[in-house]
């Protein structure tokens, strides 16, 4: 069975993407999961910042194995196509049969963001006193789209929307479709919210911008050489891991700052309580670099609605 990203983008919601993620980041933590790390390999397509590469990224969880195969390749945008793709295959755990093949950029963008929405539920009821009201976003491409949307399904006090790109048209024309508005890079970093998401390999997020206590979401530059925040922004933070493991070896914002991992959000997720504490009179720092067990969640509850008859999921 070949699902493709139209057939996805029919079946996949966040209402019942976000809960399997937060499920996916429990079983994660507590060892559930067998997943190695990803393979890169540079595509040595280019000589320059549009040198692609592709990753190999698998994991067994539950009752499927998944393997993603993605390709970053940062000069497509000059020709009109994605910087990201994806092939995602499921397999049955029990048997190794294979469950379907499906196109797998939809399912990164969105398992993406839905991870940044279930941080941030779990998250500010720890650090903040009241909710907080306003979002900030550098970075105006796919990921800045796609984590506006999850968010506002766990956010409902989300009032204010502030964007700011290096490209200020495409972040006029986000923030038109969004109801937000586009910004300095200054004005986007002094809110309670924070999300960077770039492909940027300096930083794009300065401490000097933040205000004293933000929850900053930090998704893009994945890569042990390439980083948004930078060292006063990093080192001033609580740092909470999507996967301790994933981030301490492949994010170049905890390598290159020398940073050190507080908290797994898995860890929070399964018992806040118990957890190590989030402080609240100081930055906190959610960092995340995609795990292959997302990947595997959204594909399966692709393959689920799939094979129950076009269920929407």
């Amino acid at each position: 069975m070949y699902i493709s990203e139209q057939e996805v983008g029919a079946v996949l919601t966040y209402d019942k993407l976000i809960p399997a993620i937060r499920q996916a980041l429990i079983d994660y933590s507590a060892g559930r999961v067998n997943q190695p790390p990803r393979m890169i390999l540079r595509a040595g397509n280019a000589d320059d910042h549009r040198n692609g590469w592709i990753g190999v990224m698998s994991a067994i969880a539950g009752d499927v194995i998944g393997v993603k195969t993605v390709t970053f390749y940062p000069g497509n945008d000059a020709v009109g196509l994605h910087t990201h793709m994806a092939i995602v295959e499921l397999l049955s755990r029990a048997t190794g049969e294979p469950l379907a093949v499906m196109d797998g950029r939809l399912i990164t963008e969105m398992r993406t963001a839905a991870v940044s929405a279930v941080a941030f539920a779990a998250l500010a009821p720890l650090h903040f006193e009241s909710a907080p009201t306003s979002l900030g976003i550098t970075g105006s491409g796919v990921q800045a789209r796609a984590h506006i949307h999850a968010l506002r399904h766990v956010w409902p006090e989300l009032q204010e929307i502030r964007i700011y790109s290096r490209n200020p048209a495409s972040a006029a024309r986000l923030a038109e479709e969004t109801n937000a508005i586009a910004v300095a890079a200054e004005e986007a970093a002094a809110v309670d919210v924070v999300l960077t998401a770039t492909s940027s390999s300096t930083a794009v997020l300065r401490g000097s911008w933040l205000k004293s206590n933000p929850l900053v979401l930090a998704v893009g530059a994945s890569g042990a050489s390439m980083r948004e925040l930078d060292d006063d922004a990093i080192l001033s933070s609580f740092v909470v891991a999507e996967g301790r493991a994933c981030v301490e070896r492949e994010s170049g914002d905890i390598l290159l700052s020398g940073a050190k991992v507080q908290a797994e959000i898995g860890e929070i997720l399964a018992d806040p309580a118990a957890a190590v504490s989030v402080p609240r009179d100081q930055r906190v720092v959610f960092k995340s670099v995609g795990m292959a067990v997302e990947d595997l969640t959204a594909a399966r509850l692709v393959w689920q609605a799939r094979r129950d008859h076009g269920v929407v999921v």
